[in-house]
């Protein structure tokens, strides 16, 4: 085994990506603030503000639709684990916020010990908290590093520090509880969104053109705004009047229903005029044009954004408009079923107290819902290919059972 880092190396790579998570998370929860280019607002409106919510959108158009179902051929009995710890809430805390840092970790500890054996707990602890050296070929931790409590000022209060077989709680720099389990990777697993050779902790939904094409946006309603409230009060104009003449009050004027002018002793009077508005479509087909290539990045459509184009008739027609989205759903599920894996497998090896083979749980399968639910109209179309197929199997062979059905529907 390769020689240990150490805590202070693992503090230091977390902080140098903390920030990059702590960005996002300002785009997910919608504070964060596009710059002003300084030409046009006018002076006295320089605290006005926008928000947009496109990040949000893409993160949950994808969580939404990753639904976890169930382990197949599970040998070593994870489903019993994860169902005392809250699936509902684990398993779609994991996924949101893997999607929004690239990866999320699962620190995983021992529980009250009862007659039915050792209980496993399962925290789930986002990117900005957590950091590891990850192997490669398995994508579990040989080293990790796990903030658990921060100050009010933001400073680590307590961590984990987790090794191959033994996890190490610290609070205040205080050593205050240790854990041993027989294992040859650490207790902290990494769930990871879209890897690569490179970047091995994978990639964010919220990528840099995500948060440029929100930062575009948030500077035209800005621009909106502006030109909304000229486009409201349009500026007017008096030409003629006596230079002896009395001021006028701005607002009674622009105000009122009707303004009386006498001529003057030359029989002249005033000219009274407006200049012209400039208009809203530019701002509508710009900001239109940013959704777009938004988008274009993430999956979307234009109705998932707020622009009406079309109303699809059919959960087929939704799934045909969403086909890059139902890809990226496919390929998430894919990502997020081998971390989820790695979680029960430590966490049968800490249950169990025996160093399992990795190798061991390959025939264990995660099993997803449909990522879009059928309609009576789909419902139809599937079950009549199904009959189709059944009916071409030799000695009354059935090729879709009803396990296979519930896959494709989602209906038990």
């Amino acid at each position: 085994m390769s020689e240990l880092k150490g805590v202070a190396y693992l503090e230091r790579k977390l902080n140098a990506k903390r920030s990059r998570v702590k960005l996002r998370y300002n785009y997910y929860e919608q504070k964060a603030i596009a710059s002003d280019l300084g030409i046009s607002t006018p002076k006295g409106l320089e605290w006005l503000n926008t928000i947009n919510g496109w990040c949000t959108k893409a993160v949950d158009s994808l969580a939404d639709r990753l639904q976890f179902d169930k382990f197949d051929n599970d040998y070593f009995d994870f489903e019993t684990m994860f169902n005392q710890n809250n699936p509902d809430i684990f398993f779609d805390d994991s996924i949101l916020s893997a999607l929004i840092s690239s990866c999320c970790f699962v620190l995983i500890t021992k529980g009250e010990l009862n007659d039915l054996g050792q209980r496993i707990r399962f925290q789930v602890i986002d990117g900005g908290n957590a950091t590891g050296i990850i192997d490669d070929f398995t994508k579990l931790l040989s080293e990790g590093y796990a903030v658990l409590n921060r100050d009010d000022n933001g400073n680590v209060k307590r961590y984990a520090y987790c090794t191959a077989g033994k996890t190490e709680i610290y609070e205040d720099g205080k050593l205050i509880a240790v854990e041993t389990f027989k294992s040859k990777y650490c207790a902290l697993v990494p769930i990871i969104y879209k890897p690569d050779s490179k970047r091995e902790f994978g990639h964010s939904r919220i990528s840099r053109a995500c948060m440029d094409y929100a930062r575009q946006a948030m500077r035209t309603v800005k621009r909106m705004e502006i030109s909304a409230e000229f486009y409201s009060f349009p500026q007017k104009y008096i030409t003629g009047l006596a230079q002896d003449a009395e001021d006028l009050d701005k607002w009674k004027s622009a105000m009122s229903a009707m303004l009386a002018f006498t001529k003057d002793d030359e029989g002249d009077s005033p000219t009274v005029g407006q200049f012209q508005t400039g208009s809203m479509a530019p701002h509508v087909e710009q900001i239109k044009s940013i959704a777009s290539m938004f988008a274009g990045e993430t999956g979307l459509t234009l109705d998932d954004l707020g622009f009406v184009t079309s109303n699809p008739s059919s959960a087929e027609a939704i799934k045909a408009g969403h086909e890059s989205l139902r890809l990226i759903a496919t390929k998430a599920q894919r990502c997020f079923g081998v971390g989820f894996k790695n979680v029960g497998y430590i966490g049968a090896c800490i249950r169990d107290n025996y160093a399992y083979l990795r190798e061991e749980v390959f025939n264990t399968k995660v099993i997803w819902k449909p990522t879009f639910e059928p309609d009576a109209q789909m419902l139809s179309a599937i079950g009549d290919g199904v009959l189709k197929l059944n009916q071409a199997m030799e000695n009354g062979g059935s090729f879709i059972d009803g396990e296979k059905m519930r896959r494709l529907t989602g209906i038990e």
